[in-house]
This record gives C-alpha cells, sequence and structure tokens, in this order.
C-alpha cells in the first residue's frame, strides 16, 4: 500500500536527553497505525514532530511523498489527550465555531451522525460526560474533514462501554477511507483497531509491524496461567523448578510459557499445585510488550 506518511531518521534532543532517537516508520493511507509506548519512551514527542507542533532536531517526514507543507495542516485533524472547551457553549456551537475555522469543512450533520451526538446537541459542552466529551472532540478534529487523524490516548478515563463505543467510532471513520495515528495505553484497543504498531522504548523504535506479524515472529509457545495465590509455595523454589519450561512470576499471575500445555498441566498436578484459576491462552499484545520492554504499557 501507498505511504500517507513516512518519517525518516526522527531526533529530538534537550541538552543532553535524546528524547527521539533515529525514528524511523511509514504509514500506510487508510490505515490504522498505533504507537505505542511505556511513560518516557518518546512517542509523545515523536507525534508532536509530526504533527508541526515540535521541531526535530534532524529528520525528515513526508506527507503523501513531499514535505510538510499547507496542504498538510489543512488535511490534518487532531484529538489532543487534553482539551478545554468554552464555557457557555453548548455541543451544536462548538461544532459551528470550529467549523468557521477552516476554509473546507465536513457538513455540521454529518458530523453529529459520525460522532452520534443527537442525544446532547443542546447541552452545555462543560456539562458533558467523559464518553460524550470525547465524541465531541472526535467531531472537532473531523471538522476540516481530514486525510489523516492524530488521536492521543482518546479513550483514557473512559469506562468501558464508553470505550467501545469509541472504538466503534473509530472503525468506521477508517471504513470512510481516513488514516489514524493512534497512541494508547490499553493493549486491547491496540489489538482491535490498528493495523500497524510502532513500539518505542527509550527515544528508539524497537519493533513495527501487524499485531499478528509480531506475535507470530516473537512467539511460537502458548501460555498456562495460575493466580499467584493458587500456586503453592509460588516462591519456592522445589515448586517453581517441578515445571520443565521456565516460569515468569508477574504481578497478577504465574505464566508459564509452554509448547505442550498436556505436559504441563500433568507437571503440575503431579506436584498437587491448585488449578483453581488455570487460564491456557495465546501469547497477547501485553505479554509482547513485556517481552520487548520488560514491563507492562500501563506502568
Amino acid at each position: 500500500m501507498t505511504a500517507i506518511l513516512e518519517v525518516f531518521n526522527l531526533t529530538k534532543s534537550f541538552r543532553s536527553l535524546r528524547a527521539v532517537d533515529d525514528v524511523s516508520f511509514a504509514i500506510p493511507k487508510g490505515s490504522c497505525c498505533g504507537l505505542l509506548g511505556p511513560n518516557g519512551a518518546g512517542k509523545t514527542t515523536t507525534i508532536e514532530i509530526i504533527e508541526n507542533i515540535k521541531q526535530a532536531t534532524s529528520g525528515k517526514i513526508l506527507y503523501k511523498g513531499k514535505l510538510r507543507d499547507s496542504q498538510f495542516s489543512s488535511e490534518t485533524g487532531i484529538q489532543f489527550q487534553t482539551t478545554a472547551l468554552m464555557d457557555y457553549l453548548k455541543t451544536r456551537e462548538v461544532l459551528k465555531l470550529f467549523s468557521k475555522l477552516y476554509r473546507h469543512t465536513q457538513s455540521i450533520d454529518d458530523l453529529i451522525e459520525i460522532c452520534q451526538l443527537e442525544e446532547f446537541l443542546e447541552t452545555y459542552a462543560t456539562k458533558l460526560s467523559g464518553g460524550q466529551r470525547q465524541r465531541l472532540l472526535l467531531a472537532i478534529a473531523l471538522v476540516n474533514d481530514p486525510e489523516i487523524l492524530f488521536l492521543d490516548e482518546p479513550t483514557t478515563g473512559l469506562d468501558p462501554q464508553a470505550r467501545r463505543n469509541f472504538w466503534t467510532l473509530i472503525r468506521n471513520i477508517k471504513k470512510r477511507g481516513k488514516t489514524v495515528l493512534l497512541t494508547t495505553h490499553y493493549m486491547e484497543e491496540a489489538e482491535l483497531l490498528c493495523d500497524q504498531l510502532v513500539i518505542m522504548d527509550q527515544g528508539k523504535v524497537i519493533a513495527d509491524g501487524s499485531p499478528s506479524a509480531l506475535l507470530k515472529k516473537n512467539f511460537n509457545h502458548s501460555y498456562v496461567c495460575l493466580d499467584r495465590e493458587d500456586f503453592n509455595n509460588a516462591h519456592d523454589s522445589s515448586h517453581i523448578n517441578c515445571i520443565s519450561s521456565p516460569i515468569e512470576i508477574r504481578e497478577d499471575c504465574i505464566a508459564i510459557p509452554t509448547n505442550d500445555v498436556e505436559k504441563t498441566l500433568s507437571e503440575l498436578i503431579s506436584k498437587n499445585i491448585t488449578l483453581q484459576s488455570l487460564q491456557v491462552r495465546k501469547p497477547s499484545l501485553d505479554d509482547l510488550f513485556l517481552k520487548l520492554t520488560g514491563h507492562h504499557l500501563r506502568e
């Protein structure tokens, strides 16, 4: 697929700190790319440079094969992680205000339909719930009918239902041929929405590819998982060493990578280890992130 955005050897230094270190990746047109990384990984600085909010120390960014210019600005939509909305303006009035800032805009009726704003058009923007507020901010980012949409942790703080409703909106936007660059702290969100993942740590890109390709490249086993309290004497070496596979002691569970689930279960049973909380699952993006960076995404 043709890349709509290409990043080449991007760096950003703050005195002695190199926050972004030789970052390169490309985003195909019409795809959703997830930019992931722990706090301090450099992803926020990277996305702000791409958005033209910050200047790079070095490197090059191409939009539609050319250096960014006024076309990039007019064809970009951004939903920031935090945005202040005006007092005493209702939802419909906020949309009208922002639509006056651009030469080319989508119709307000289309924005209302796309972002499902019908139920609170006459509600003051400062009185909206978390999910309603995020849907309005998404509509603002879409006012100029952008080709590429930047979403910075758009579902942080939302309840599970509001988060899933927002996922539906993003899928619908993708169906309209838009390109999305998403940052998120939710692995499930990344796995469900993203065609491509760019994972950063300590300012560098440490992985780039589709979720399925990255999982296939890094894992060839399943996990047998048990709650720590159900793993008798989990910190006792006589139990830990009784399993032929290496054991991963995590905060929430004991994870045993294995290519032979039946053999591993037999070993556990033979040592009278409780299986009440047993789960057998394939590796997830959370496992991938833990393997590549040494910690969970939300830490």
